[in-house]
């Protein structure tokens, strides 16, 4: 009988043990959820996340306009490359970013507001053709490479970009002229489209490139050198992308994922850092190598 009891009594104990666990999980949650809920219902908070999204790219813009100037005065005999493009488009759109998120609270009172919408997909836009422009030099060199025409590829880097500038633009004048939440999801997984379209492209030319440079049949230090930037580079942006594309399919269904509105600071600061800031570091990091002195060796316009 004894024994029963006592057995009896630390199935009790355990079960409260249980109990008390669960409950202290619970109560963990509820106050995670509290704390996420009070960032971003209070205006403080918004304000000091938006404002360090803005430091934040101020401080890109910075260092991509020092590369430029470096750059130019490295080659200044050299027009408008690849490379002085890529990074002064880079400048444009942290720039405008960082302006954007100084006065985000003002660019939410913004009348019509269809040019609360425009203030925020300017930027995306133009960070897509930006990197559009790193897809389109991998192509070049993989098909000089292979010994096949580039022809085609230039005006077909102008046209993709333009039929994207048209839709998006004809999307904002459809939404202007009648503002129904309808075609605010159709402009949102539009630019989902795209950049699930950008994510390919890295992973095809990018993929492509890099498996020729692999096959490449002599060993040497630049190589590997060129094998890693390739690598990295492709992995960086074909993620950045990829992500883009999801969170924009969350962002048109879901009213909790929306990212135009200003209380949900704490999801603004986790997708710009890992949609834009993060990979532009990254791949700015990646590719500071300056261009060589003219003289020195034939010039890659993108190095």
């Amino acid at each position: 009988m004894r024994s029963g009891g006592l057995e009896m009594m630390s199935s009790s104990s355990g079960i409260l043990s249980s109990s008390s666990a669960a409950a202290i999980v619970a109560l963990n949650l509820k106050e995670a959820t509290n704390w996420w809920s009070d960032v971003n219902e209070s205006p403080v908070w918004q304000d000091r996340i938006f404002h360090i999204l803005a430091v934040l790219y101020g401080i890109v813009s910075v260092i991509v306009v020092v590369q430029l100037i470096r750059i130019q005065l490295r080659v200044p005999e050299y027009g408008w490359t690849t490379q002085k493009v890529f990074h002064f488009l880079n400048f444009l759109v942290n720039g405008v970013r960082a302006l954007v998120f100084v006065f985000r609270r003002d660019a939410q009172k913004m009348q019509p507001e269809i040019l609360q919408h425009m203030l925020l997909d300017i930027p995306s836009l133009a960070f897509f053709t930006t990197y559009a422009l790193l897809v389109l030099f991998w192509a070049e060199i993989y098909y000089q490479a292979r010994a096949v025409s580039t022809d085609g590829l230039r005006p077909s880097f102008f046209t993709i970009n333009a039929v994207v500038y048209v839709i998006q633009i004809a999307l904002w004048l459809v939404l202007w002229w009648k503002p129904v939440h309808l075609m605010v999801i159709i402009s949102k997984m539009f630019f989902a489209g795209v950049s699930l379209f950008a994510a390919l492209g890295f992973l095809l030319y990018g993929g492509r490139l890099f498996l020729m440079l692999q096959r490449f049949p002599v060993e040497s230090k630049g190589r590997r050198k060129k094998l890693q930037e390739v690598g990295y580079v492709t992995s960086i942006c074909f993620t950045c992308f990829l992500i883009r594309c999801i969170m924009m399919c969350f962002d048109a269904f879901d009213d909790a994922a929306d990212l135009d509105v200003l209380d949900h600071p704490i999801l603004n600061f986790i997708y710009y850092l890992l949609v834009e800031i993060l990979p532009s570091s990254l791949v700015l990091f990646i590719l500071r190598k300056l261009p060589p002195k003219r003289g020195i060796t034939q010039y890659s316009p993108i190095h």
